[in-house]
């Protein structure tokens, strides 16, 4: 967690708007303690659209995504660059 727990914050609303910016709808998001820091439940209308939600929210500095399946290349860029076009202010570190 990158000492998330010395200045935690409530990272629900940005990932929600991160998620509407993008053209899915949120669900909820869910803290854990394990292996990853949280998940979030959305509904998106393709497989581009969550994989630029995913690119999007993890931004390039993050690397404890985990994500199994193959994805074809022309939907893996078309999601970069839906992705690229958004701005979302990740946890502070």
């Amino acid at each position: 967690m990158d000492g998330a727990h010395q200045a935690p914050e409530n990272r629900t609303t940005a990932v929600q708007t991160l998620a509407q910016k993008v053209g899915c709808r949120f669900e909820a998001l869910y803290y854990s303690l394990g292996e990853y820091d949280g998940f979030v439940i959305l509904e998106a209308p393709d497989e581009t659209t969550v994989t630029a939600f995913v690119l999007a929210a993890l931004g390039p500095d993050t690397s404890s995504d985990q994500d199994d399946r193959a994805h074809a290349r022309g939907n893996v860029i078309e999601a970069m660059k839906k992705a690229g076009a958004l701005s979302y202010q990740g946890p502070r570190k």
